[in-house]
């Protein structure tokens, strides 16, 4: 049975390898929360940047801490991974974190931390978050060494200052954000004539300012995620320092009610496939899709792979494509796209798809436009430009199937009918 704590309590920790899992309930305006994880030694502080394991770094150099990433439903989850028996002896304590962007924890209802044994599939602590207002970032338990065995801790200590607050507290450098635009000088007039002598005034020095720190590395933590909208809809992998190995493409949605009409009530839940049409520089095409049992495969051509297909909607790690950035030479052109498979509308589903690379900034792309009786979106176009990749939000509905997307960006497939049988 799940141990219930309140602030200040703690509990052994018999699991090697546990869960801790940020759960809260969506809706309209809830703001998006992100978990994360810092490494401490025994001076409360980290030893270096890499301690620090969240959406732009999900996985400590040890492998013993590793941010998973969210999973949407009747319940949104963010979760982590630790492998308490890898944990370096330097470590004293993981702290569990939590970050709230476009709105404070008052907004985030039913917010709880669980922490579960995964071998055994039970929850072994919960913890309610209850009591936050204006806070955007949470200290909210930490994983500790105690004789040489782990304990728990519930703590719920709020920050109004955000992640960066949080991180650089214990001892994170992080990246200042952009300065804001400023506002172009008037015009000077012109002085009537006869022009008298003008005593120019020298502008007052600015104060210092002072510089970011630097890790070893040579460059601090960057905090910000990319998200692609109608104003912003085009980024360059390598200028946002995404490199090689794989990126996961998520496309997740909300099972919304089933509504008062007849139609939403006969098709059930909706269930969304994702989908990528590819093109390689040798001319080679294909499409990768649940549809026909074509998965494609990370290591040979296409390099782009699909891990499953969730047919029921009831998998809230919604469904997931691997694209092999190690290969990025022999892409032409990729589109992901979203088919829908049963259900209804994409209003309905409020569908998101967040690509995470193994380094750079996590992008995301929200199909937050009307889509009508569209059975497929356009998400997004990668394109190989003279060797660099770029990544364009699309988010053009399309009313048909895989033949109407393939037609609407000229890919020029060959199509037949095709079951999931």
């Amino acid at each position: 049975m799940v141990q219930q704590l309140g602030k200040g309590q703690n509990t052994p920790v018999t699991a090697t390898k546990v869960r801790a899992v940020f759960v809260w309930r969506p809706g309209p305006g809830t703001p998006g929360l992100d978990a994360s994880a810092l490494l401490l030694g025994t001076s409360g502080r980290v030893s270096g940047d890499a301690d620090f394991v969240f959406y732009n770094q999900p996985t400590h150099p040890s492998g013993a801490v590793r941010h998973v990433g969210k999973e949407q439903g009747t319940w949104s989850r963010d979760a982590l991974e630790i492998d308490l028996g890898s944990i370096p002896a330097s470590v004293d304590r993981v702290v569990l974190a939590a970050s709230a962007h476009s709105g404070t924890f008052a907004g985030i209802g039913d917010l709880h931390l669980l922490v579960s044994d995964p071998g055994a599939e039970v929850d072994l602590v919960r913890f309610d978050i209850a009591d936050a207002t204006v806070e955007t970032a949470m200290l909210a338990g930490e994983l500790y060494r105690r004789g040489g065995a782990w304990k728990f801790r519930a703590i719920g200590q709020g920050y109004s200052t955000g992640l960066e607050g949080l991180a650089t507290d214990f001892g994170i450098s992080v990246t200042a954000p952009p300065p804001p635009p400023q506002a172009p000088a008037p015009a000077p007039q012109p002085s009537p004539a006869p022009a008298p002598r003008l005593n120019v005034r020298k502008p007052e020095s600015a104060p210092p300012q002072r510089p970011a720190p630097v890790t070893a590395s040579g460059s601090p933590v960057r905090l910000s995620k990319v998200t692609l909208t109608k104003a912003a809809p085009l980024v360059s992998l390598s200028k946002e320092g995404i490199t090689g190995s794989r990126m996961r493409v998520n496309l997740n949605w909300v099972q919304a009610a089933p509504g008062r009409g007849m139609l939403k009530r006969l098709m059930g839940p909706t269930d969304l496939d994702l989908c990528c049409l590819w093109e390689l520089n040798d001319g080679s095409k294909g499409i990768v899709q649940a549809l026909g049992n074509m998965f494609g495969s990370a290591d040979t051509p296409p390099y782009v792979f699909l891990d499953g297909d969730d047919r029921t909607g009831a998998n809230t790690a919604g469904e997931n494509l691997f694209i092999n950035l190690d290969h990025k030479s022999n892409f032409k052109r990729l589109l992901i796209f979203a088919f829908i498979y049963k259900g209804v509308t994409f209003d309905d589903a409020q569908a998101v798809v967040t690509l995470t690379p193994a380094t750079g900034p996590e992008l995301e792309i929200r199909l937050d436009e009307t889509g009508g009786a569209a059975r497929s979106c356009a998400v997004a176009l990668v394109e190989n430009r003279g060797g660099e990749l770029t990544i364009q939000r699309e988010v053009r509905y399309i009313k048909g199937n895989q033949q109407k997307v393939d037609e609407a960006y000229g890919w020029g497939l060959r199509w037949r009918a095709g079951t999931k049988d």
